[in-house]
């Protein structure tokens, strides 16, 4: 894979908790995203959604890309993703755990080195090993004269 100069996305809010998500430097269409009622309306996945399917997605094709790797052709492959939110102990919503499945069209006996590919693959994505790993977040506030403000929340807040 080359080297990546950077990942930038734009939301911009369009509803009361809805956003329309861009793909900086992408001819990718804008996405519509939403939280659920009470808060939301639900007109768009929703950011733990997007985690989820983030990870999942990534799993995905890091798995084709170790099949394919060792030479193997698969056929259509199918990932589920399922997770539950929980309170942690300040009482704040987090996914402290998913669970997913690929399912291969393949039997593995037809699947060239794949003890091989199984035991690579989650190393191949990004996504899954960010999570696994944390992500360092620094978030600043910036108001509507400019002054920046950094909130240093980090782990507990929200």
């Amino acid at each position: 894979m080359s080297e990546d100069t950077g990942i930038r996305l734009v939301l911009e809010q369009e509803g009361p908790y809805a956003f329309r998500v861009q793909f900086e430097g992408t001819d990718l269409e804008a996405l519509h995203t939403d939280e659920p009622p009470p808060l939301g309306s639900g007109s768009g996945p929703n950011p733990s959604h997007l985690l989820l399917a983030g990870v999942a997605n990534c799993l995905s094709a890091s798995l084709l890309f170790a099949l394919r790797k060792f030479r193997n052709e698969p056929g259509p492959i199918r990932a589920e993703i399922t997770a539950r939110k929980e309170r942690n102990e300040a009482g704040r919503w987090r996914i402290p755990r998913a669970e997913v499945s690929i399912h291969l069209s393949d039997p593995a006996a037809r699947l060239e080195h794949f003890e091989r590919v199984l035991a690579q693959f989650e190393q191949f994505c990004i996504v899954t090993q960010s999570v696994r790993e944390g992500i360092d977040v620094e978030v600043r506030v910036i108001d509507a004269e400019g002054k920046a403000f950094v909130t240093g929340a980090g782990e507990g807040a929200a």
